[in-house]
């Protein structure tokens, strides 16, 4: 096709025939005679060609495997496509020694440059990915966070359609394991699910440690994996996993998304499966069925009618052995887990009743302010002496969603009372002496209620008070050492005790600086998120992107709070590649990263076994000056003088900030 030729479109039709867009696609001799090259107008990508003096416009997609012909060179008179070498005639189209070949557009050499005419594009088809994207919407899905590639890219675009229209938010991350621990900790946050979105192959099986974080800790998430053409699926293709498969336990709830599926009933089932099972729920998505059209006016799916309310009571017989328990037991302790961090309101007044201790697991650090006077602290490895003297001197435990990890440590020698909602969870490690199934929330009222006007025999309070003074005497004299090898970590987080903000919403990571965490620093309204039963290094900068995505939603239990994430070297080095996404989105994260140079938790272990210590030692970029060259904030802290005034003014900036802490590997 040339600038002399009668012009022909896609279809063959002369330009007078039907009506073209004409777009400017090259500056006069700016392509070379014999060379190619891709244009792209709107969402139309030509090969455009100059051959003997002549232009050409081709359709850029090979008509055998879709090979890009912009991409590709002309040899021996043929334009030959990059992928498998099929040849074109570079001004019509035409294969040789076939009728077929590509489409060709019209051409123009005008003066001011080379124009190639379009058709006017056609009204957007729905297809069963936008169909899929709508019923998402409408099941409260608002936060997706993953990475476009060739084998999704027909839900990206339905998602993308979505985010235009204002009814979700997508963060393109640097890793797809990001994804699925931001997910993950979004669903923990919030009890809402998430989404995560990945490619076939590669990108499905980076998602699996997020995943499986959210799976053990009962968050609900959504994983939207592509996967290759069903045409040659089975086989071996490229990048073809059995995603079935390979998601396994992962997925409570999984299936391919086919042709001939109910295509809003799959969503329906998955986001349902997701919020009532509080877990995984897993979508697969073969390339070509992501852009079929749908039947005109086919209706997106929604949770009416498709959810039960979930305030379960326990049975009255449960009810009347636990309250018969209490009023007998002089100093009961209430133990609260992870599981019941929506229901703390109703277990605060019932331990205000009951002038009754609450410690925590290290799961629900920070679900009792630790300024309250029943606050007992942390129990376990990660906790404090505080909570073990309360839990050794009670005479009852009533404990809240919790697991009786053997990481927390709950005896199994004093009378107990279990309340959880998921029935598996009741006696599962020993037999409890009152187990009760029932929602948390609702199980915690109906026992103030039944108590009626009887009070705590004891009041734990001065207890509670006394045990406190004597920790925070032994804190004082830890952030007192010093050994001239970095702050120690007893001083880092006394000065987060100071500056850190009520009501923060912190994330942590898996190492020493966790460990730490839970013995020194005191919590005041603040969230906490962790990687709990699976313990992963690397969770806790995802996570925090995905807590700040919760506090730009109209949610007020978390809307506008400030976002901390607090990790070590070795967390951060795994998923350090996010924050150029929290620059990207101008997250206001605050990174407290306590330096040591060694995967020390490893360390202690291998001293403690009687090993060498081995291979556990890091080599670090300045992270400080790797947080600027990234676009954010970086601060570098070395002496125990600098912390105070690096953490005020990291969490004062606008934006992504870091402050590294070089900490001493052993005063931990």
């Amino acid at each position: 096709m040339t600038d002399e030729s009668p012009e022909k479109t896609k279809t063959g039709e002369t330009a007078e025939q039907r009506r073209l867009v004409w777009r400017k696609v090259l500056e006069r001799g700016e392509l070379a005679e014999g060379r190619v090259k891709p244009v792209t107008c709107d969402h139309q990508t030509v090969c455009m060609t100059h051959f003997e003096g002549q232009y050409g416009a081709l359709d850029n997609k090979c008509p055998h495997q879709g090979g890009p012909l912009g991409e590709g060179s002309i040899e021996n008179g043929l334009l030959r496509c990059p992928w498998h070498g099929w040849d074109f005639d570079p001004l019509t189209g035409k294969a040789p020694g076939y009728d077929d070949g590509v489409p060709t557009y019209a051409v123009e050499v005008r003066d001011d440059g080379i124009y190639v005419g379009f058709e006017e594009e056609a009204l957007q088809t729905r297809t069963v990915s936008d169909l899929m994207a709508e019923t998402m919407v409408n099941w409260g899905i608002r936060q997706v966070w993953g990475m476009v590639g060739h084998s999704n890219l027909g839900l990206a675009e339905a998602l993308r359609r979505q985010e235009v229209a204002g009814r979700l938010t997508y963060y393109g991350i640097r890793h797809e394991g990001a994804a699925a621990f931001a997910a993950s900790a979004y669903g923990k946050l919030t009890g809402r699910p998430a989404a995560c979105l990945s490619i076939a192959g590669p990108g499905a099986t980076n998602l699996l440690t997020g995943l499986w974080d959210a799976h053990v800790d009962r968050s609900p998430v959504l994983a939207l994996t592509g996967q290759v053409e069903t045409q040659v699926l089975g086989p071996g293709a490229f990048q073809e996993v059995d995603l079935s498969a390979a998601f396994g336990k992962v997925a409570q709830w999984s299936q391919p998304v086919l042709p001939t599926s109910r295509h809003a009933e799959l969503v329906n089932l998955a986001a349902k499966s997701a919020i009532l099972n509080r877990g995984v729920s897993h979508l697969i998505f073969p390339d070509e069925v992501q852009t079929l059209a749908v039947a005109p006016g086919a209706a997106a799916g929604g949770p009416e009618g498709r959810v039960t309310p979930r305030e379960i009571a326990p049975p009255l017989t449960a009810v009347g052995k636990a309250v018969s328990l209490i009023r007998r037991s002089k100093r009961p302790v209430i133990i609260v887990g992870h599981g019941a961090r929506f229901a703390m309101p109703g277990i605060l007044e019932l331990a205000e009743r009951l002038h009754s201790p609450v410690i925590t697991t290290f799961k629900g650090k920070g679900l009792i302010s630790d300024d309250h006077p029943l606050a007992g602290g942390v129990l376990g490895r990660s906790g404090t002496p505080i909570a073990s003297w309360l839990m050794n001197e009670s005479d009852c435990l009533l404990v809240f969603g919790a697991s009786f990890s053997n990481h927390t440590g709950i005896t199994p020698k004093k009378p107990t009372i279990q309340v959880d909602y998921d029935p598996m969870m009741l006696g599962k490690f020993h037999a409890v002496d009152v187990p009760m199934w029932g929602e948390i929330g609702v199980t915690a009222e109906i026992l103030r209620a039944e108590l009626g006007s009887h009070r705590g025999k004891t009041d734990q309070r001065p207890d509670v008070a006394a045990r406190w003074a004597i920790w925070r005497q032994e804190k004082a004299k830890r952030e007192a050492e010093e050994r001239g090898r970095g702050v120690s970590s007893a001083a880092a987080f006394a000065a987060m005790n100071r500056q850190l903000p009520a009501g923060a919403i912190i994330t942590v990571d898996v190492g020493n600086n966790t460990y730490s965490f839970g013995r020194y620093f005191e919590c005041r309204q603040q969230r906490i998120l962790m990687s709990g039963y699976l313990g992963s290094i690397g969770f806790g900068y995802p996570a925090a992107m995905g807590a700040w995505a919760a506090t730009q939603e109209e949610d007020l239990r978390f809307r506008s709070r400030p976002v901390v994430a607090i990790t070590g070297d070795g967390g951060f080095g795994q998923y350090m590649g996010e924050l150029t996404t929290a620059v990207k989105y101008g997250m206001k994260i605050t990174h407290v990263l306590l330096n040591n140079n060694e995967l020390g938790k490893i360390s202690k272990e291998q001293r403690a076994g009687n090993w060498e210590v081995w291979q556990t030692s890091l080599h670090n970029p300045d992270f400080s000056q790797y947080a600027r060259l990234c676009g954010a904030l970086g601060l570098k802290v070395t002496a125990k003088e600098e912390l105070d005034a690096a953490l005020e003014q990291a969490l004062a900036h606008d934006g992504p900030s870091l402050v590294e802490i070089m900490t001493d590997p052993e005063l931990v």
